[in-house]
């Protein structure tokens, strides 16, 4: 196994290139003093402007767009939230814009100010007390954000936030073994002034460690018991003696017949660009950008504690701040190249997070095999697929998102969820809503929702989607035996009628994106079929918080018309939002969705009713999607792809003689 060096400056620069450490601070200190910044305005979000398609469609260097940086201020002293934008090229600030009645996401370090204004509040501290606590500094105070529930009318205009605490046993314990039940401070985070402290009685903690590293097991009062760690599981080496199959300039891709340039924000982590598949001599493209557009983590427990968990995880957050920085042999095997990603501080100055991306490439077993039982004649060929990934540390959640691109044309997505369910504690009999995983400790019931921007760009820049159903045929004189199916169509003209479309596992239902200016050697529009794999529907009705909040879970496929300003499914700022912003406001004009320049947005998830096997370390359960070649190419385009060494043998592919018979699969 070997690392190729991360990547975090190219010498040509691409308009699509990530911020480089030094564009970022420059960008600060121009509005540092373009603007007379004081130490209360705080940097929430700086990204790329991305600069507009037609701009990028221009390839005469003289012609480059420039390079601008979007940035999200938060003035905590006069409680305003601002938009600005920064030429780098000029070194002038182009836009300054306040936003009244917007709250940004809540920072790392308000979430460690939090922590430490609720552990110096004397009303939380008698609670703790209360519970047997003396020693305040074993607690953790986790920031959660406070949704949209009514119940905090007194503190009108205030960024609030709900902190949730546990309490560890020693510096390295796992605290989320100790839940502390029914405390819950109110902070102000703009102030960092404990509004509220309320205890609705106290719950005894949980007595047993939940820890899984085995330098902190306690074997006496460890759930689940220490057991021995296995000694008989052999090593497994993944080698490539004549290197990856890849290239790298910059942040440019080519990998087979895959052309792509990576691309990283700080609210949404890793992002796909320009992705293309080159065939015949000419690369197609197929998306324009792909990233994940939002993140919604509702809860089903109605307590105290815990009713307001319902987090928007990008929006709220930001999930680019929490990338881990990638191991090699632990997070990934083979060869690999790592990119390292740069974001900043909330005073604007540079953080650079390495190994944020990790890329490589994995066997996939078979691409396609065909045995012809008359002859005996088998050919054979392995599927390989160009893995890209990053893992983003969420609290107690870990989410690893990866792309893969196969030989065959085919994309995947997958979100890989891991690390810690988050807690409760109880006496007496488990809460209906969760599920007991120790003595007096249980996991609520919960959904992940996660909302994809796929901007569609199949064999150029004019696209349109059908949503296509499998039907059965009535019988009838045509259909005498009643074994007769066919596919039914239907063209999503507008974005309300591509409004909240749901998956139909039992039709068998894709959406196929086509272009219907292309059209491939059997005279069809060529396209690709986007193929859910989760039908997963909020458990929350009409009404509740969820159905206002976040409206975009209710369907599994949203069409817009392209809108460079619309890029989130929640919208722009959905902390302390009451809703109906994001998918449901960008619908409201009914624009045209066929024939043109389109974006889908498509939401899959994953059902977590909790089982004893999550604690304390979560085994890895994945979600997400397919996009499938469907009409793209003339014919399997992995027909060309060479024998495995192993199948070059003389018995793998010659004929039998003409005097044997196949013993084996001789029946048609």
């Amino acid at each position: 196994m070997t690392v190729s060096p991360a990547t975090t400056t190219v010498a040509t620069r691409h308009p699509l290139q990530p911020l480089t450490a030094d564009e970022i601070h420059l960008a600060a200190t121009l509005l540092k003093s373009g603007r007379g910044l004081t130490a209360d305005v705080r940097f929430v979000m700086m990204s790329l402007k991305e600069p507009a398609k037609d701009r990028l469609a221009d390839e005469d260097p003289r012609h480059c767009p420039p390079r601008e940086v979007s940035v999200v201020l938060r003035d905590r002293r006069h409680r305003r939230t601002y938009e600005a934008v920064v030429c780098l090229d000029t070194e002038k600030v182009t836009l300054w814009r306040p936003c009244p009645g917007v709250h940004t996401a809540i920072t790392e370090e308000e979430f460690a100010q939090c922590d430490a204004a609720v552990r110096a509040d004397p009303r939380w501290q008698e609670g703790m007390r209360r519970r047997g606590c003396g020693d305040f500094s074993l607690a953790m105070v986790d920031a959660w954000p406070t949704g949209h529930t009514g119940d905090h009318p007194d503190w009108p205009g205030r960024r609030l936030s709900y902190a949730l605490t546990f309490l560890r046993t020693r510096p390295r314990d796992n605290g989320y073994a100790r839940p502390v039940e029914n405390l819950v401070a109110l902070v102000d985070l703009d102030s960092m002034e404990v509004l509220e402290v309320t205890d609705r009685g106290v719950v005894p903690l949980p007595p047993l460690s939940g820890n899984y590293d085995p330098d902190e097991r306690d074997d006496d009062g460890n759930w689940p018991p220490a057991v021995r760690e296995r000694t008989d599981l052999k090593p497994i080496d993944i080698t490539q003696p004549e290197g990856p199959s890849f290239t790298v300039d910059g942040y440019a891709v080519r990998w087979q017949k895959w052309r792509l340039r990576l691309g990283f924000t700080v609210r949404e982590g890793l992002v796909l660009h320009q992705l293309g598949y080159e065939d015949k001599g000419r690369v197609r493209s197929v998306l324009h950008r792909a990233s994940l557009a939002e993140m919604y983590t509702p809860y089903g427990d109605p307590g105290f504690t815990h009713y307001r968990k319902n987090a928007f995880d990008e929006g709220e957050y930001g999930a680019g701040f929490m990338v881990n920085a990638l191991e090699l042999g632990c997070d990934c095997l083979g060869e690999i190249h790592y990119f390292d990603a740069v974001v900043h501080d909330q005073d604007g100055e540079p953080v650079t997070l390495p190994h944020a991306i990790c890329m490589h490439e994995e066997d996939m077993n078979i691409a396609w095999k065909h045995t012809d039982f008359r002859t005996g004649r088998v050919v054979t060929r392995r599927q390989r697929r160009l893995v890209i990934s990053s893992f983003a540390v969420l609290g107690n959640y870990q989410y690893g998102y990866f792309w893969y691109l196969y030989l065959d044309g085919t994309i995947g997505f997958e979100v890989k969820l891991t690390g810690m369910i988050s807690t409760g504690a109880f006496s007496g009999p488990c809460p209906p809503y969760g599920a007991a995983v120790a003595p007096g400790l249980y996991g609520p019931h919960h959904q992940h929702f996660f909302s994809m921007r796929l901007d569609m760009a199949v064999d150029g820049p004019r696209n349109s989607v059908y949503e296509v159903d499998s039907v059965p045929l009535p019988m009838d004189e045509h259909n005498p035996y009643g074994n007769a199916w066919r596919t039914e169509a239907r063209l999503l003209a507008t974005e309300r009628q591509a409004e909240q479309r749901t998956a139909q596992a039992a039709t068998g239902r894709f959406w196929n994106i086509v272009n219907p200016h292309r059209r491939n050697g059997l005279g069809e529009p060529v396209g690709y079929k986007l193929v859910p794999s989760s039908g997963l529907l909020p458990m929350q009705p009409r009404g509740s918080q969820a159905w206002h909040r976040a409206r975009f879970t209710y369907g599994h496929l949203w069409v817009t018309a392209h809108d460079p300003a619309q890029m989130y499914a929640a919208g722009d700022y959905p902390n302390q939002h009451p809703g109906e912003g994001g998918l449901p406001e960008y619908v409201r004009d009914d624009r045209p969705t066929a024939d043109t320049d389109i974006v889908l947005w498509h939401t899959f998830g994953e059902h977590h009713v909790v089982r004893p096997e999550d604690w304390p370390a979560m085994p890895v359960v994945a979600t997400g999607f397919t996009l499938r070649p469907n009409g793209f190419f003339d014919g399997n385009p992995a027909l060309d792809l060479p024998a495995p060494d192993a199948c070059r043998a003389d018995s793998c592919h010659d004929p039998l003689p003409d005097d044997r018979t196949p013993e084996r699969n001789s029946a048609p």
